[in-house]
């Protein structure tokens, strides 16, 4: 959580490249590292790895066009912690909010914050068309991070996502 709360104050600065920016993103990178050590990726990871091997896409896109759609599809097997994540990443909270309402504020912060840092949609991504989603899923769903997720996946799901990102 403080590795969220770091890096959402801190990659506007980055990508802006400020020192600050840059300070921040480093510290709040080298937080974050520590906790994937200690309890894995999950899908988000398994989908970008396939992205990169594939599509030759860079690892952060892949998984920062991801991200929101992973939340999402997560959100239901631990509303409450996607809303400490939200609260995290400092979005208001209203009293009569419950914890999955919060949540999904925190998706719709990552979608706004992809599209203002202009990360590719799924679309832009050279080589990927409807077609190739089979393909896509199969592979992601073969990750042995799809083991670290905190929902059960199938190649199914991993096509509801595909379709959802791409659809969007």
């Amino acid at each position: 959580l403080k590795a969220i709360e770091i890096i959402s104050k801190s990659l506007r600065g980055a990508v802006a490249n400020t020192p600050e920016g840059r300070e921040g993103m480093a510290l709040g990178q080298y937080i974050a590292g520590m906790g994937f050590s200690n309890v894995g990726l999950g899908i988000a990871h398994s989908m970008a790895h396939t992205l990169g091997a594939v599509y030759d896409t860079p690892h952060g896109v892949a998984n920062s066009l991801f991200l929101p759609y992973i939340m999402e599809f997560n959100i239901p097997a631990c509303p409450e912690r996607f809303a400490d994540i939200a609260d995290a990443m400092g979005i208001e909270r209203e009293e009569s909010m419950s914890d999955e309402q919060y949540a999904l504020k925190a998706v719709e912060y990552v979608k706004a914050l992809n599209r203002k840092l202009n990360i590719p949609t799924i679309k832009e991504i050279k080589g990927i068309t409807e077609e190739r989603f089979e393909a896509i899923a199969e592979r992601s769903a073969n990750n042995v991070l799809s083991n670290d997720n905190a929902r059960k996946i199938t190649k199914e799901d991993y096509l509801e996502l595909l379709k959802k990102a791409y659809n969007e």
